[in-house]
């Protein structure tokens, strides 16, 4: 780390000054130390998510592989980046104590977090009165959007996301010469209705089925409804967990469908019965740029496996904070502001490309739809 270097006087008995120029490099070495007292030995930044369950781990890594990137560069003008790390249990009620204690803490200058929408909506109001800005990886609800001055997200809202999923699925009826039939299962929380609502609003074709499911829900029924009526396209608005029971079950009973998933099934390519499915997401590594390319080895170099779309906001997150302090931003407010600054002019690199905010929600992010193909999610196009 780079010290600041204060200057200091040495009064040399041989040589005389008068009052007037003693006083005034009194004033100044004064000033000087006190500057130097100003400038900070630590940032310190918050991180919040599930660190219990896959997409938050992975949300977690992509942080630290951050942090640890700008601290092994010389830090922030020379100083360190250091983490405090909080579990929310991807809970509003442990989301909004978490937040209480960074807002609290009043050395803490930003949080990146949380991952899941249900803690961010909750933790958005202990952010707003505690004038902490927030940076949002992954939640995705359409709550979010505009719910406070002080909260940023880096995936754009379910709203959008959900028409980009509609459009895809109803772009098949090119290849059938008939409208598309599609039945939708979805997680009975905020991501999964919010995903399901914008796909409903934005989706041309014949809606079969429409079901709410949780974690022990039978999926059984589900999947002998759809061999029965076979739907084209089986939408699924969950997270990897549960898209990995639906896709397994269906599997075992051979139901010969195509699945479409949204942002929260990153995690389930490694799983055998993920082969085929669609998933919409806002990074994928294959077909990228040098710089996804080198942020995807140096993942894989550091946990062995390729990193999803959690990883890589997190990541993207923690370097856009870390641009905030570089730019000079030394104060909650003054990071707050900068976020808002950035426009197409000024725009943040990121692994998807460039990006910016509109009030709390990002501008210029990519979201596509890919195919998972041998445990890789592959760019695809209307089928």
């Amino acid at each position: 780390m780079k010290s600041a270097i204060c200057p200091l006087i040495v009064v040399v008995p041989e040589v005389l000054l008068d009052r007037r120029t003693l006083f005034a490099l009194c004033a100044v070495t004064l000033s000087s130390l006190t500057a130097c007292s100003r400038q900070p030995t630590e940032f310190l930044i918050g991180a919040a998510g599930p660190q219990t369950v896959a997409y938050g781990i992975e949300n977690q890594h992509g942080i630290e592989l951050a942090i640890d990137e700008i601290n092994r560069a010389g830090g922030v003008n020379g100083t360190p980046i250091h983490l405090v790390t909080r579990d929310d249990h991807a809970n509003g009620s442990d989301a909004a104590t978490v937040a209480g204690e960074f807002v609290a803490n009043k050395k803490i200058i930003a949080v990146i977090g949380h991952a899941g929408s249900a803690s961010e909506v909750a933790a958005a109001a202990v952010y707003d009165s505690g004038h902490l800005p927030a940076v949002a990886t992954t939640a995705s609800s359409p709550d979010i959007s505009g719910v406070s001055p002080w909260i940023f997200r880096m995936i754009a809202s379910d709203s959008a996301n959900g028409a980009t999923l509609a459009h895809f699925a109803s772009s098949l009826s090119s290849g059938l010469h008939r409208p598309v039939r599609v039945g939708i299962l979805y997680h009975n929380d905020a991501y999964g209705r919010g995903l399901t609502d914008a796909f409903l609003h934005n989706f041309s074709g014949d809606v079969l089925s429409v079901d709410p499911i949780g974690a022990t829900t039978n999926l059984e029924p589900y999947i002998s409804y759809f061999k029965t009526h076979t739907p084209d396209i089986v939408f699924v608005a969950s997270d990897e967990d549960l898209g990995i029971r639906i896709l397994r079950q269906a599997r075992s009973e051979k139901l010969g469908v195509k699945f479409l998933g949204g942002d929260g099934w990153q995690g389930v390519v490694a799983d055998p019965a993920a082969e085929g499915a669609f998933i919409g997401t806002p990074f994928t590594a294959q077909g990228a740029g040098e710089p996804t390319q080198k942020f995807a080895a140096a993942f894989r170099a550091r946990y062995g496996v390729a990193p999803g779309a959690q990883a890589a906001l997190a990541y993207d997150a923690t370097r856009l904070v870390a641009r905030a302090l570089q730019s000079g931003a030394t104060t909650r407010t003054t990071v707050r502001d900068y976020l808002r600054s950035l426009s197409r002019a000024n725009a943040f690199g990121g692994l998807s490309g460039p990006m910016w905010f509109s009030g709390t929600d990002p501008v210029g992010t990519n979201f596509r739809v890919t195919r998972v193909h041998d445990g890789l999610m592959l760019p695809v196009t209307a089928q």
